[in-house]
């Protein structure tokens, strides 16, 4: 099984990459920092993540959330496992009209089966504007 160092430093390439794919890198997404159980990104508020009242589109933080803590679990998988979200519940507790959204993730049950993490979302000022709880099951590798 790789390392979690190893595991890490290909996470950190793969989401800082200008020619990914998918939703992430649609919705800008950028890795910052991860470590064993912690991860942290961010994202642009602009007109990719903004709702038609000019702030911040809830289900656009709910994806940044997801994101990471999926990012977290997958480094703690099993070398046969992958980690995919189970449930999310998330509460917007202020709005942000524009800047970035630094996010972090951090592990609070590492199971068997699942892991628990506690997310929130940070404005440019730290003023906290979203809160979460992520849970991630691991499943065999499909394929």
């Amino acid at each position: 099984m790789e390392n979690t160092e190893e595991r890490i430093e290909e996470w950190m390439q793969l989401y800082n990459q200008n020619d990914r794919q998918g939703l992430s890198s649609r919705l800008g997404f950028r890795l910052i920092k991860i470590e064993e159980g912690y991860v942290e990104g961010s994202m642009p508020v602009d007109e990719r993540t903004k709702q038609p009242f000019g702030i911040l589109h809830g289900g656009a933080s709910v994806a940044l959330a997801e994101t990471l803590g999926s990012i977290g679990s997958n480094i703690l998988a099993p070398e046969d496992y992958v980690a995919v979200g189970l449930e999310i519940n998330a509460n917007h507790v202020r709005t942000v009209h524009g800047g970035d959204v630094i996010c972090k993730a951090q592990l609070v049950h590492r199971g068997k089966q699942t892991h628990v993490w506690d997310i929130r979302l940070y404005d440019e000022h730290g003023q906290m504007n979203c809160i979460c709880r992520f849970t991630a099951i691991l499943i065999p590798k499909p394929g």
